[in-house]
């Protein structure tokens, strides 16, 4: 891994909640597997598109750029949307084979006046899906200039951004299920894989979750779907209270799991439980929906809908409880599941 003109002793993973620069979107178009439900999955993207570009600026990369603004363009107007938006959009032209920009985009660490680009090996959840122009993705952003640092290699190591969280206080939360799953980086133990990790991400200490996964989830497990880090020391969690539930069982050990954590003083986390959405089915197959997967930017945080008006009320109340400076802006999120993912999943942020 190149460290080059990089002080790294300096660097650090931000947690999200922190000042960003930006949020890529990787855009969905025929070629991909969105192409059954393209017109859905591009109006989800525009409602996310218009949101983050009134906030911050948005990269979005598309191999077909000038029909991609066009249409952005269009359902900006559509949504009243001018002005500072469309001054924050950024169109790159490249080759994709899927859209799930938290797992294939750059992983920033940052300090000391540094940007460092460090740029894993994504290999479509352990060999499950092509994704060789996914993995090239961040090489073309880098040398177009569109996002900008000091890139470094780490393609000899397998990692999604949707596999871990920060709290940006050098705490790297993970899970078990995903990192030790075939496919990623065997043969190697967990405890050289979290020497890695503590090494490429200069974390001081990594809390592995070792329980939770939901059903029909492709990425064995990410963190991103379970249990997401908010300020002052707060966990939010996924819940269940249906004890016939088939994800009963693993996610109530991961709640109890939760309640051993002990932060770096030695007090126990705040814990917030997010509901659980009813089951949510296409072909017979129960898709993975996720109160958890929301994405925090610069003054909001943008939450997933499944169009459960109780249960998502629900969950932008205990999200509020975590970010209370933040506006919680929920995008409904019924047309990304279909594919085995949720909001947080299709983004990835660029911090200051």
């Amino acid at each position: 891994m190149e460290r080059k003109e990089l002080k790294y002793e300096a660097l650090r993973l931000p947690a999200e909640w922190e000042k960003q620069k930006a949020v890529q979107l990787t855009w969905p178009h025929a070629d991909t597997d969105w192409a059954p439900t393209l017109e859905d999955i591009t109006q989800t993207y525009i409602d996310m598109a218009a949101e983050i570009a009134k906030r911050e600026r948005l990269i979005v990369v598309t191999p077909h750029p000038d029909e991609t603004r066009a249409t952005i363009e269009e359902g900006f107007r559509q949504r009243n949307i001018s002005g500072k938006a469309l001054e924050n959009l950024r169109i790159a032209g490249i080759d994709t084979n899927d859209t799930w920009a938290r797992d294939h985009g750059f992983i920033t660490l940052t300090g000391d006046g540094q940007t460092a680009l460090l740029d894993f090996r994504f290999n479509g959840w352990g060999g499950k899906f092509e994704a060789e122009k996914d993995n090239a993705i961040n090489r073309q952003l880098h040398r177009k200039g569109i996002i900008r640092g000091t890139y470094v290699d780490c393609n000899d190591f397998v990692l999604e951004g949707g596999s871990i969280d920060s709290d940006g206080d050098g705490t790297v939360f993970t899970t078990s299920g995903c990192l030790l799953a075939p496919g990623r980086n065997q043969p190697m133990t967990q405890a050289e894989i979290e020497q890695t990790l503590k090494q490429r991400l200069n974390a001081r200490r990594i809390v592995w979750i070792d329980y939770g996964n939901l059903i029909g989830d492709d990425t064995d497990g990410h963190i991103d779907t379970l249990v997401r880090v908010a300020p002052a020391d707060t966990l939010l969690y996924v819940g269940c209270d249906d004890e016939q539930d088939p994800q009963y069982p693993e996610l109530h050990r991961m709640e109890e799991q939760l309640r051993t954590f002990r932060t770096r003083t030695g007090r126990g986390y705040r814990l917030l439980r997010l509901p659980m959405p009813q089951p949510i089915y296409r072909d017979g197959e129960r898709l993975p929906a996720t109160y958890a997967n929301f994405l925090v930017i610069n003054g909001a945080v943008l939450y997933p809908t499944y169009d459960q008006p109780d249960l998502d009320a629900e969950a932008a109340q205990t999200i509020a409880d975590a970010f209370p400076d933040h506006e919680i802006v929920g995008i409904d999120c019924r047309s990304i599941i279909v594919q085995h993912g949720s909001l947080h999943c299709c983004t990835m942020q660029v911090p200051k």
